[in-house]
């Protein structure tokens, strides 16, 4: 009865430690290249090597037991599998959960149709780059951009063409600014760019990069029988940097919006930065 036992629980310890791979092979292609991954490269070594350990042990003491004393290493080794299989297993679903997490994260801030920030994010964000600006008196500016007729452009194409442009801006916008920019959705066809430790002056040049672009990327898409439409899409950017009088988001919001009015009546298709000077019409226009 005690050879029986003892030798059951040997077999099931090099059982449970060779299923003890299987979480750290899933877990290794889940990770990066990099030092993480390498510790877990050295960590299956590690395993490989206690089981060729494990293994040598059954071999010479099989069928060897002869008294309860000689029961104590086969169950040190047995439970020493158990919980080396637990500490894959949690540590791989480990991995799953903050992988997960992190995705609900970013769907969380992320606009689903252009790739970039939602306006949940942007005014998080916003109010606190303000009061960083402030704090230690950095430059931040903001561009507030519109699509050029883009109510024309729904009207005469279809929605699902509006869409597709507004996912197409999405990428040029992600394209030209910078790693420390944000571009956010500010609100139907309206995006909004934050440029970190940046003045309006900058940030006028950033915009008319931008503005550019989208005018030189036409979309092209397929409709009805696969006939390809050109989008010719042209944005107006309004431009305004933080300054003693602007207080908070809203202000400097404001004053992007201002700018943003002007360019609309320069002819659209342009770049205005806001003056001090400026005013906006009560009624703008789309």
């Amino acid at each position: 009865m005690l050879k029986l036992l003892t030798n059951g629980l040997l077999i099931a310890g090099a059982c449970v430690l060779i299923g003890s791979l299987i979480p750290v092979r899933n877990l290794i292609t889940q990770l990066p290249s990099g030092q993480v991954r390498r510790c877990w490269y050295e960590l299956t070594v590690l395993i490989v090597l206690l089981i060729a350990g494990y293994t040598s042990y059954t071999v010479t003491f099989w069928n060897r037991h002869s008294n309860w004393s000689d029961f104590i290493v086969p169950s040190v080794f047995f439970f020493g599998a158990i919980f080396v299989w637990l500490t894959t297993s949690l540590s791989l679903q480990t991995a799953f959960d903050i992988r997960r997490v992190t995705l609900l994260e970013q769907e969380s801030i992320t606009d689903p149709l252009l790739g970039i920030y939602n306006r949940r994010y942007l005014d998080r964000r916003l109010d606190e780059e303000i009061s960083r600006a402030k704090r230690y008196n950095l430059p931040l500016s903001i561009l507030l951009i519109d699509i050029d007729h883009f109510k024309q452009i729904n009207d005469t194409y279809g929605h699902a063409i509006g869409d597709e442009l507004l996912s197409h801006l999405g990428k040029i916008l992600t394209n030209t600014i910078r790693n420390s920019d944000v571009a956010a959705r500010y609100g139907g066809d309206e995006l909004l760019i934050l440029a970190q430790n940046t003045p309006a002056s900058s940030a006028g040049i950033l915009g008319e990069r931008l503005r550019q672009h989208v005018e030189s990327n036409k979309l092209v898409s397929s409709g009805k029988a696969n006939q390809q439409k050109e989008i010719h899409a042209t944005v107006s950017i309004g431009v305004a940097g933080l300054d003693p009088e602007v207080t908070d988001s809203k202000g400097l919001i404001q004053c992007a919006d201002e700018a943003l009015y002007m360019a609309k009546q320069e002819g659209r298709n342009c770049v205005i930065i806001h003056d001090i000077n400026m005013t906006k019409s009560p009624a703008s226009t789309t």
